[in-house]
């Protein structure tokens, strides 16, 4: 009984950890932040297991961590409200082209990690962006402004309307 203890602890600390230390995805951590993170599990599992090396005490955590993510699905698929609190809300970065800082320091991301993620879409200045989001999970989704130009069907991503001959 007290590994399941220990896991629910341990899982709850994980998850307020993971909620104070910010919104990034895996594919962008750091080197530093991979080696912390793969630390803090080996760190964590002997929280939990302490000197149990067995299968059952490996087992056990496992289990109630996956228990625990099962329930948290659930809570947030019945109770959209809960979403908020347990994956965060979007929050609005950039917007009629001009940097939120209140929101960007709150977020803990800095103009140039902003200006890196509109160049990989294709944007090169602030002024070009409408809407910028950062996701809750850690992505940025950018809205452009749309030209004044005329723009052709096929220019906008729609399929060509066929010949009527």
């Amino acid at each position: 009984m007290e590994i399941v203890i220990r896991a629910v602890v341990l899982f709850l600390f994980l998850w307020a950890i993971t909620r104070l230390v910010g919104r990034s995805s895996v594919g962008e951590l750091s080197t530093f932040q991979l080696v912390l993170f793969v630390a803090m599990g080996d760190l964590v599992q002997q929280g939990i297991t302490q000197d149990d090396v067995s299968m059952t005490g490996a087992v056990l955590s496992i289990g109630v961590f996956a228990m625990l993510t099962l329930f948290l699905t659930t809570i947030n698929a019945r109770f959209p409200r809960v979403r908020g609190i347990t994956h965060g809300i979007p929050v609005v970065v950039v917007k009629d082209g001009e940097p939120d800082m209140k929101n960007l320091k709150r977020e803990r991301l800095s103009l140039d990690d902003l200006l890196a993620a509109a160049r990989q879409e294709g944007i090169r200045r602030f002024s070009d962006i409408e809407l910028a989001v950062l996701e809750t999970n850690g992505k940025v989704s950018f809205f452009t402004r749309t030209r004044t130009r005329t723009r052709t069907r096929a220019q906008d991503g729609a399929p060509e309307e066929p010949d009527p001959a």
